[in-house]
C-alpha cells in the first residue's frame, strides 16, 4: 500500500511520519513514536484502553486515521507526566491503589485529567459518566472514583 508523508505534533513536538491510507493513529504512536501508554484492547473502540487527547479532545485512538492526525496536536500520557495536575492525578491513583495490573491506567489518567481541566469539583456521576468508556477488571471503580475526586482537588493536600 502506498505512504505518504503527514506531520503530527505529538506532545508538543513535530514528527514527520510514513502512514498508509489505512494506518492507525494507535499504531503510529505506538510503533514509529515508541509511546508505550497507548495501549491496544479490543480495537473496536468499546474499551477506551487507548484514549488519548487530539487537539485536546479525548478520542480512541484504535479508530482514528493516522492521516485525520496531519497538522493536529496529539497528546498522550507521556507528554503529560510534568503537569501539576497529572502529578498529582497519578499520586491520588496510587494513594487509594487504583493502579491494580495497570493494563487501564494510561487512559484513566488521561480521561481523569481532561475531566480535572474542565471540572475541578467533579460529582461523581461527573467522574462515572468520564471513566465509563473506559473498562477495568480488576478495581471494581470505586478506588478510580475515590482517586480521580482527590486527583482533582485543586491546591496544597
Amino acid at each position: 500500500m502506498a505512504k505518504r508523508a503527514i506531520t503530527i505534533n505529538v506532545n508538543g513536538t513535530e514528527h514527520p511520519v510514513q502512514v498508509a491510507a489505512l494506518d492507525r493513529l494507535i499504531d503510529v504512536l505506538r510503533d514509529q513514536q515508541n509511546l508505550k501508554s497507548v495501549k491496544e484492547g479490543c480495537s473496536t473502540g468499546d474499551c477506551g484502553i487507548c484514549a488519548v487527547l487530539v487537539d485536546g479532545k479525548l478520542v480512541n485512538s484504535c479508530l482514528m486515521l493516522a492521516a485525520q492526525c496531519d497538522g493536529r496536536r496529539v497528546t498522550t500520557l507521556e507528554g503529560l507526566l510534568e503537569d501539576q495536575t497529572m502529578k498529582r492525578m497519578q499520586g491520588s491513583f496510587i494513594a487509594n491503589n487504583a493502579a491494580q495490573c495497570g493494563f487501564c491506567t494510561p487512559a484513566m489518567l488521561m480521561a481523569s485529567w481532561d475531566l480535572a481541566r474542565h471540572s475541578p469539583e467533579p460529582s461523581d456521576e461527573e467522574i462515572k459518566v468520564t471513566i465509563s468508556g473506559i473498562l477495568c477488571r480488576c478495581t471494581g471503580y470505586y478506588q478510580i472514583i475515590d482517586s480521580v475526586r482527590e486527583g482533582c482537588e485543586r491546591g496544597e493536600r
